[in-house]
């Protein structure tokens, strides 16, 4: 089970133990003692002050794996029993809750509350730039004559830090601030971490930087669940990124989802071609035109970041919906009496369903993971499930960077033999610049801009199953053997 840090395993061992209690219908009744069991008397918690901090931390973070929110708490006495039987009464309502991300306030206490501290690199000099620059005049000196930072004062402007001749003070960082790169977490009053909905863009980057696992998504699991122990006909729509995610054949994996309790399952693939179909298509026409360039719209995250940070860029962002859009459809089709589920890496997505009334919930491959071994269910034993329908292998290559480049390619063939493209993988803070500026110029080095969210694309996604640079050999490995390609289509 290769993961990639230990917040990872915490957070999948604790999905884990509340499935396994939903699947013996112990939920509402033995949830309580689930903190206590995953953290007993006298057992060590490094990081942790105590087991009861650490039992804490347990009961919060069951709170969004069951579909809430730190705000549904409004008494500390409340039980997590309670709390079950609400999200078990909600869950029977239809519709999952809006709420995409959550803080636990009580994993989040240690990170730094200033972002500079002076080292004993301070030479006590004479000139004092750290001291005399400071606006707040929160630096003093000590007997010594070294420097300090009075913490209640400073405002983290960092003056101090540039202007110190020997590079003494340093910059600290918190993770999650400094991986968000539309600057949407910030510290309220409390010094609790806060996320503004209006800057942040779901890019599920916060999520994996914050080293106590404090950033969680507000979870659709059970809301499954309810509806597979109703019997409730569901559709799984699986995203392409599965080919990486785990060490099974993809026919084992859609068996596995089958055993769960899936009536069927479709492969984001075939709503792949339909975006691929319409999206070179749509190039063609937008640069005869005149238009100087055009960029993918598929990654949800990327779109949010246009809508609230990049305006100019929205008139050159693809009309063409995404392979989800267009999967969510076949399913709805094919079965218009069943809930349709889709499945992948991506926080962003849950934000796309909820302007999409084909789908209904929104579940990763963690989540999934979590669920498969909740229940018991081995992948080397399931019964293999295949494709009526077989996807391009190209569609299938959406789940890696420069995989939309490369279908809109294929298709387009001899039409798109002197097309210029590029890829802009990662939404770092200077990536962001970069096609804000192309966005306000209306120039671009490429007539096609391929644009992720993720480094490596969807693949690398936060919600990854799969060890990254594991998921990137083995979705290489499984891509190989898509043998039908659009050179069959002819």
């Amino acid at each position: 089970m290769p993961f990639t840090n230990n917040v990872m395993i915490v957070r999948h061992k604790l999905l884990t133990e509340l499935v396994k209690l939903w699947k013996n219908d112990e939920l509402v009744d033995r949830i309580d003692r689930l903190p206590i069991q995953l953290s007993p008397r006298r057992s060590k918690h490094e990081g942790r002050c105590c087991v009861h901090k650490e039992r804490a931390v347990w009961r919060y973070k069951s709170l969004p794996l069951l579909g809430m929110t730190m705000e549904d708490e409004t008494d500390e006495l409340t039980p997590l029993s309670e709390f079950a039987f609400r999200a078990m009464k909600r869950a029977g309502s239809g519709a999952p809750r809006e709420d995409i991300l959550t803080v636990i306030d009580e994993a989040c206490s240690s990170c730094v509350q200033i972002n500079y501290e002076i080292t004993n690199l301070c030479r006590g000099c004479i000139a004092r730039h750290c001291m005399t620059n400071c606006p707040k005049k929160a630096v003093h000196l000590k007997k010594n004559g070294q420097a300090f930072i009075d913490h209640d004062a400073c405002i983290s402007c960092g003056i101090c830090h540039d202007s110190c001749p020997y590079h003494a003070i340093v910059y600290i960082p918190v993770p999650c601030e400094e991986s968000c790169p539309v600057k949407a977490i910030s510290k309220d009053e409390r010094g609790v971490e806060h996320i503004d909905e209006s800057k942040c863009i779901y890019c599920g980057k916060c999520l994996n930087a914050c080293p106590f696992g404090a950033i969680m998504e507000v979870s659709q699991v059970f809301d499954v669940l309810y509806r597979i122990r109703s019997k409730k006909k569901l559709v799984a729509i699986v995203a392409p990124a599965i080919l990486g995610q785990f060490k099974a054949e993809k026919d084992q994996v859609y068996g596995a989802l089958r055993e769960m309790g899936f009536a069927d399952v479709i492969e984001v693939a075939q709503g792949a071609m339909e975006t691929v179909e319409r999206e070179g298509h749509e190039l063609l026409e937008r640069l005869e035109e005149g238009q100087p360039f055009m960029t993918t719209s598929c990654c949800p995250s990327y779109k949010e970041m246009v809508k609230k940070h990049a305006p100019d860029m929205a008139k050159y962002v693809s009309d063409t919906r995404s392979p989800m859009y267009y999967a969510a459809r076949l399913a709805k089709q094919q079965h218009p009496d069943a809930d349709v589920v889709f499945i992948g890496p991506c926080v962003a997505k849950r934000k796309e369903a909820q302007s999409d009334e084909a789908v209904d919930f929104v579940l990763t491959f963690e989540e999934i993971s979590s669920v498969i071994d909740g229940l018991g269910i081995d992948m080397g034993t399931t019964t293999p499930y295949s494709m009526a329908v077989q996807s391009v292998r190209e569609a299938h290559a959406f789940g890696e960077l420069g995989g939309v480049t490369g279908a809109v390619k294929a298709y387009l063939k001899e039409k798109a033999e002197s097309l210029q493209a590029i890829q802009v993988s990662n939404l770092t803070k200077k990536n962001i610049a970069m096609l804000r500026a192309y966005g306000k110029s209306g120039k671009a080095p490429a007539k096609f801009i391929e644009v992720m969210a993720c480094e490596g694309g969807c693949i690398t996604g936060p919600c990854v199953h799969n060890e990254l640079k594991a998921g990137k050999r083995q979705f290489d490995k499984e891509l190989g053997k898509e043998t039908k390609t659009y050179d069959d289509m002819d």
